[in-house]
């Protein structure tokens, strides 16, 4: 299942690609465009602005919702949205590119000198370059994934 976010759900977006969902956020593009893209691309489009979900079509969700969790909430009763944990953390949460594993050594001049020596396993996104590893704060974000999505 893909969406498109409109420019008032941002964090939404990012979660969304955190669980593994092919989601585009263009927060400076106008809405028309916005959901003319979602249109092209065979997306469900995402918003808060009832304007443009009346004016949309059917592929559309109006969330009324203000925090994540709650659209998360939302959105699960209105579509069968089931995330599956094998696919967390396979999106760039910035670009919402693939991520790909990389070796310790293509990555060494991209991540601090503590993490390229003890971190397991490298991802990066093509796209932006952004390089993700193993820790602490993927931990945290996968209970409130594991929480939003598979429960």
């Amino acid at each position: 299942m893909c969406f498109a976010c409109d420019a008032m759900l941002g964090r939404l977006a990012r979660w969304l690609r955190f669980a593994g969902f092919d989601t585009t956020f263009l927060p400076d593009v106008p809405d028309p465009t916005v959901a003319g893209q979602a249109r092209a691309e065979g997306r469900w489009l995402l918003t808060r602005d009832r304007r443009l979900a009346a004016s949309t079509g059917p592929r559309v969700v109006l969330l009324r919702a203000r925090t994540v969790g709650e659209q998360v909430a939302e959105l699960r009763a209105r579509l069968p949205l089931v995330a599956r944990p094998e696919l967390f953390f396979t999106r760039c949460s910035c670009c919402n590119g693939s991520l790909v594993e990389l070796p310790r050594e293509a990555v060494r001049d991209r991540v601090p000198p503590y993490v390229a020596v003890h971190a397991s396993r490298f991802f990066s996104c093509p796209g932006c370059r952004r390089v993700y590893w193993p820790g602490t704060h993927p931990e945290r974000i996968t209970r409130k994934l594991l929480l939003w999505f598979c429960s």
